[in-house]
């Protein structure tokens, strides 16, 4: 196994845990030199916060455990593709390189929607690699969108009687 499937999977292990609290299952780790100094999943539905993303709160870890906001020679493993908010984050923090799982299509600011790690020039440029495990990724993003979608039917059916 490739050295970025390991850390992926990781990020999956996260994402998974997002699922099981029904929140949008995105998971995020941060490695440096070989080694996973931060993890973390999407936490908005639990924590009432639209900037409770797990890249956020990874680099919040991060930045804890190195007692420095500058995450330099740091890659991060994403399960789903950094969102504005998150992508000017990486970029703040100096964040080397993101691997990306799945791509997202309605939000995606890593070249689904827009690019910025390249379109626009910044103080620090931060390297990227999309598709890594993509299909593990996007499956377990499906699987979790057809059971809130289920959990919803349920619910409209025993209010409705």
């Amino acid at each position: 196994m490739q050295e970025k499937e390991k850390y992926m999977k990781e990020a999956i292990k996260e994402a998974k845990k997002a699922y099981e609290k029904l929140e949008v299952p995105v998971g995020a780790v941060i490695v440096k030199d070989g080694k996973i100094i931060a993890r973390s999943y999407n936490q908005k539905e639990t924590q009432y916060d639209t900037t409770k993303h797990a890249e956020i709160l990874a680099i919040q870890k991060a930045s804890k455990k190195l007692k420095s906001w500058r995450l330099i020679d740091c890659d991060m493993y994403v399960t789903l593709e950094p969102c504005p908010m998150c992508a000017g984050a990486i970029i703040n923090s100096r964040i080397r390189k993101v691997y990306i799982g799945a791509v997202d299509e309605k939000t995606g600011a890593v070249g689904s929607k827009l690019n910025l790690f390249t379109d626009y020039k910044f103080n620090h440029d931060v390297l990227f690699e999309t598709g890594i495990l993509a299909n593990n990724c996007k499956t377990l993003l499906q699987d979790f969108f057809v059971k809130l979608r289920e959990e919803k039917c349920k619910e409209k059916e025993v209010k409705n009687g």
